[in-house]
């Protein structure tokens, strides 16, 4: 059974083609990891993979709609997912993007009922941070050095642009 998420949407005071360019190398997300969880994690520009209790767990960028969306599947995973990353423009604000999230998941009915409130959290939790860093805010549950590593890359895409 196909389970579809869908993440809050939140304006992120960056344009599209900023925000997008921060996600899409999957090496991007090492740096956003804490260090005692980076151990194990291995990625390259489109696949990020790991070891979590005995699994395999691995994403990799399906497609690249430049500045707008990326698209990942699995890479290796118990079971079948996938999803996009939604970069929008916001007409009335060109300085900012209206970010949100898809997945979508093969499911069992009791993996759904242990895992779909906790993905959905998750990625409102992503959403969230990323509005609150783009207005100089700490995200919730972030220390300043994993802050100040995430604002770096972003400011370092930007100038790659």
């Amino acid at each position: 059974m196909t389970t579809q998420i869908t993440s809050k949407h939140g304006q992120v005071s960056k344009q599209p083609a900023e925000l997008y360019m921060a996600f899409v190398d999957m090496r991007n997300f090492l740096q956003f990891l804490p260090e005692d969880k980076r151990e194990g994690v291995v990625a390259d520009y489109d696949t990020i993979s790991t070891t979590v209790q005995g699994f395999k767990i691995g994403i990799m960028v399906k497609q690249r709609t430049p500045y707008s969306r990326i698209e990942f599947i699995d890479s290796g995973a118990p079971f079948s997912f996938g999803g996009s990353l939604h970069f929008d423009s916001v007409p009335s604000e060109p300085s900012k993007t209206d970010f949100h999230i898809e997945f979508h998941a093969d499911l069992n009915l009791m993996m759904k009922v242990m895992l779909g409130g906790k993905i959905k959290e998750a990625m409102d939790k992503v959403v969230d941070g990323l509005v609150a860093m783009s207005e100089g805010r700490m995200p919730e549950g972030v220390d300043e050095e994993t802050l100040r590593r995430m604002q770096e890359e972003m400011g370092r895409q930007q100038g790659q642009q």
